[in-house]
């Protein structure tokens, strides 16, 4: 066949390839270029969950306990040997991940006293610690460094933090001794100690400062009575000693992972490698590492993501392979009389089909190509997508010669005649894609599936329910209108029954397919998407059912007064939380042998009046707001789970559990399956209304207070929990106890923003925005392709009754009234599929890892409906534009001369 030809042809049907081309790229571009786009966004948001957590939190920390040295070597030698051994047997992908390490040998603080200290009346416990590399990374600001040469006799040298030794009124060349204390608080065995110098950190972020306790810091006393504790550095030679004297030792090594090193992409090879590494911990050590916890949570977000990102990819790549579908078919149906042709002039059965091919190849690979070097430009890194451009060059390649082989022998037949009554393979086959479509449904709900896989199931249910959709739309679609054609007869005018009728024996088959899969690919994104945000709404809402609590450990009684008196304040109530509490059958606290439950005491009223003046939307049941001081248990909400145990128990009507040290009775009153303040994996809790307690000696002390008003300063709030708490620490019968740790203050604009920034959440906001805009202009795309599909016979109509009288203006009217019940149902059937597909895979998900483990609910706004009836009205203008196009370029008489084919 000759190459010379194959391009002829392709330079005059140039539109028509172009378009094939056009989608060709498209679908190369997203298949190369979307997972980088992915995986750039998966990195820069593990980036940002972990810089957002202290550095400390990616330490790997191996800890000897402390105790004397027993090592062959000096306890500085033992630590670095072990620290180079412990590095090599971490597993592989952590070792790779390791871009800083340390390791340090210490005693245990002990109390040290001196005339400076005397001074000031400090009462100061100090450790000492050899940390290599700290003179790097430190300058020097008065005396010198502890001497690394050993004497006997000499007083022990000690470096100091220069704001640690102020803080104490320490100073380069300050005497002390150091030693133990007995029973009454004297130093005993003293050795003399002395400040040989003070340092100032060249970089305080440097890890190398992070080990507890810190060398930076002054841990200030616990209680009345305590010691300050402070950690000096020393040199190594004089710690060997020490430690070779038996004076107790404990060594650290700390494996720091880069924030840059942990690939997103092997995510769980890297959790699974930190696995491994606390299974294989050697049995002298223990091992401790915090960054686990921000990398699961970020796993279990990136995985709902990519599954959510397959099934939006699955419609969108579904929708491309359709508009090539029917770019093909529109090809082959413009170059029709060709191909009869050349079977008419004793051509092979497939001489249509090598003729085709030859073109194809002419165009498809280079647009293929090209597609793959664009997606190669977008930033991220690559996934291995090369086989699936292959495939799908392969596939586009042969759409064309497959498109042709369709071509009847014979001549053309009229395509707007439709049986009323499908032939029995058209109806076996509908039927069973409607089976098939069902049945992969409820294999999908039972089954389940793994989240971050692409699951060949996950992704075919999306197109095969909008497939069985549009069946079911092309069978329905007919007899609605053929009433209303029936009822237009009967009127004046000719516009409303012409186009009707016409419209009802529209042949849109593939088209409207296409359309529904796009439309209901957008439609999904969209409610998912609104799902998603109300669902967040409703989780800081569990979170902070007010605009602000202050959650602390016990505040003072008055401590509501002092905040309502705060500008801005409407509202202020008390809460009590309490974690893991027994349950006993009576009075005097017998065990009732049930599982462990938290209990939330609340007051219900206060609650009530919060949430109102706090705008949330919270049904406080009318057992805890109507509650009062009586004879009997108390009225509890309880959950199921502790439900199903007091009845099983026979404690429906009367159990016990303490708030604060004080046991109350309560009975089942109503369950809730979740509340306010309530953890949302909190299984077990037990809900007591505060305004009905009993009156007891003492009272429950508030643990967090719920405050509504507007505008609230957040400092001034913890300002005023942080004197609540200390009041209620001196106000009581016994002070002098541990200090209380301070307040911390939630807002729920504040909650509502953490969650929903950070994580993976940038690649859930790009699978909506994508999917939304890209199933919208494909959508319109396919529209003006099923336009395009009917332009030629609806021009010779419209040529007829141009020339028997019809006005443009009527014109105008018949073209609206043929293509709106097409569009119409397109864009309605698409927008249900999109609504009810959530409803279907909601479960399967895992989009509760976006919005705090609250479940996700599928959320019909007004504004979808709006924006489905706005997209209609789009679509339906974009379609009598293409058609008005179309008729101009055609110029409507030579469209009676090219004769009866359409």
């Amino acid at each position: 066949m000759s190459v010379g030809a194959a391009v002829r042809r392709v330079r005059t049907y140039g539109g028509q390839f172009l378009l094939l081309a056009v989608l060709t790229l498209v679908v190369t571009l997203l298949i190369s270029g979307v997972p980088r786009l992915v995986n750039r966004l998966a990195e820069q948001g593990l980036r940002a969950q972990l810089n957002s957590e202290a550095a400390a939190r990616r330490d790997i920390s191996y800890t000897t306990g402390m105790g004397t040295a027993t090592f062959r070597n000096t306890a500085m030698g033992d630590a670095i040997e072990r620290f180079d051994a412990l590095a090599a047997d971490l597993p592989p992908q952590v070792r790779s991940a390791v871009t800083e390490r340390w390791y340090t040998v210490e005693t245990p603080p002990a109390r040290v006293v001196g005339p400076d200290l005397k001074a000031r009346n400090l009462l100061v416990d100090l450790g000492l610690r050899a940390v290599p590399d700290v003179q790097g990374a430190s300058t020097l600001v008065e005396g010198t460094w502890p001497s690394e040469t050993y004497v006997p006799d000499r007083p022990i040298e000690v470096a100091l933090d220069v704001d640690v030794a102020r803080k104490l009124n320490l100073r380069a060349g300050s005497q002390l001794r150091i030693g133990n204390t007995d029973d009454k608080g004297r130093l005993v065995d003293g050795a003399p100690l002395v400040v040989s110098g003070l340092f100032r950190p060249v970089d305080r972020a440097n890890g190398i400062w992070d080990g507890l306790p810190q060398l930076l810091r002054v841990i200030e006393p616990r209680g009345d009575g305590e010691p300050f504790t402070i950690v000096g550095v020393v040199a190594q030679s004089p710690l060997n000693k020490r430690a070779a004297a038996g004076w107790p030792i404990q060594s650290t090594w700390r494996y720091r992972l880069g924030v840059d090193t942990i690939d997103a992409r092997h995510l769980d090879q890297m959790i699974d490698g930190l696995q491994e590494l606390q299974r294989r911990k050697p049995a002298d050590l223990t091992v401790t590492l915090g960054v686990d916890v921000p990398m699961r949570a970020f796993a279990v977000q990136v995985n709902a993501a990519r599954t959510l990102l397959a099934v939006i990819a699955a419609g969108v790549l579904a929708t491309l392979a359709g508009l090539i579908v029917l770019a093909a078919g529109l090809a082959i149906r413009r170059r029709r009389s060709e191909f009869v042709l050349l079977r008419a002039r004793g051509g092979a059965a497939t001489a249509g089909a090598r003729r085709s091919l030859a073109e194809s190849v002419l165009v498809v690979p280079i647009a293929a190509a090209l597609g793959w070097w664009l997606g190669t430009l977008f930033p991220g890194d690559p996934d291995p997508t090369t086989p699936y451009v292959i495939g799908a060059t392969v596939l586009v390649t042969l759409a064309l010669p497959l498109a042709t082989l369709a071509v009847p022998a014979g001549g053309a037949a009229r395509r707007d005649l439709i049986r009323v009554r499908p032939s029995a393979r058209r109806l076996t086959v509908e039927v069973s894609l409607l089976l098939l479509a069902g049945l992969a449904a409820v294999l999908l709900r039972r089954r389940g599936l793994t989240l971050g896989e692409v699951d060949p199931l996950l992704v075919s249910v999306p197109v095969l329910l909008a497939i069985a959709a549009a069946v079911l739309a092309l069978r329905a679609y007919p007899w609605p209108l053929l009433l209303v054609s029936r009822l237009a007869a009967r009127t004046r005018g000719s516009v409303a029954f012409l186009g009707t009728a016409r419209a009802g024996r529209a042949a849109v088959a593939a088209p409207l397919v296409v359309v529904v899969l796009a439309i209901g690919t957008a439609a999904f994104c969209a409610v998912v998407a609104a799902g998603v945000d109300a669902s967040r709404d409703r989780a800081a809402a569990q979170i902070v059912p007010a605009d602000a609590v202050i959650r602390g450990e016990r505040f003072a009684p008055d401590t509501i007064d002092e905040l309502g008196r705060l500008p801005g304040v409407r509202a202020v109530s008390r809460v009590v939380y309490q974690e893991d509490e027994r349950l006993a059958s009576d009075e005097v606290g017998t065990d009732a042998r049930l599982f462990a439950t938290d209990v939330l005491l609340v007051d219900g009223s206060g609650l009530d009046t919060v949430a109102r003046e706090s705008e949330v939307d919270l049904p406080v049941p009318d057992a805890l707001r109507t509650a009062r001081p009586g004879p009997g248990p108390l009225p509890a909400i309880v959950s199921p789970a502790v439900a199903a145990d007091l009845a099983k128990a026979g404690l429906s009507d009367s159990a016990f559990i303490s708030v604060q040290g004080q046991r109350y009775g309560f009975r089942v009153a109503g369950t809730e399956d979740d509340f306010p303040l309530v953890p949302a994996d909190a299984s077990r809790f037990v809900i007591l209304p505060w305004q009905a307690l009993p009156e007891r000696t003492t009272t429950p002390a508030p643990s967090s207070l719920l405050i509504a008003g507007d505008p609230l300063d957040a400092e001034a709030l913890r300002r005023a929990g942080d004197q609540g708490q200390e009041r209620y620490q001196s106000g009581g019968a016994v002070t002098g106890r541990e200090r209380p740790i301070g307040v911390t203050v939630d807002t729920r604009t504040d909650v509502r923003r953490d969650l929903g920034n950070g994580g993976a959440n940038g690649m859930l906001a790009f699978g909506f925005v994508a999917g939304a805009v890209g199933g919208s202009v494909l959508g319109l795309l396919a529209i003006a392709f099923t336009v395009l599909a009917g332009a030629r016979a609806r021009g010779q109509v419209l040529s007829r009754l141009r020339t028997l009288g019809l006005s443009r203006r009527q014109w105008r009217g018949l073209l609206l009234v043929e293509l709106t019940p097409l569009v119409a149902v397109s864009v309605l059937t698409g927008a249900l599929v999109g609504a009810v597909l959530p409803l279907l895979l909601n479960p399967v998900l895992g989009l509760s890892a976006f919005t705090s483990g609250v479940p996700v609910q599928v959320a019909f706004e007004p504004s979808l409906v709006a924006a489905v009836l706005a997209l209609g009205a789009v679509a339906l203008g974009f379609a009598v534009a293409v058609e008005a196009l179309n008729n101009r370029r055609l110029r409507l008489g030579e469209v009676l001369r090219l004769g009866e084919e359409s």
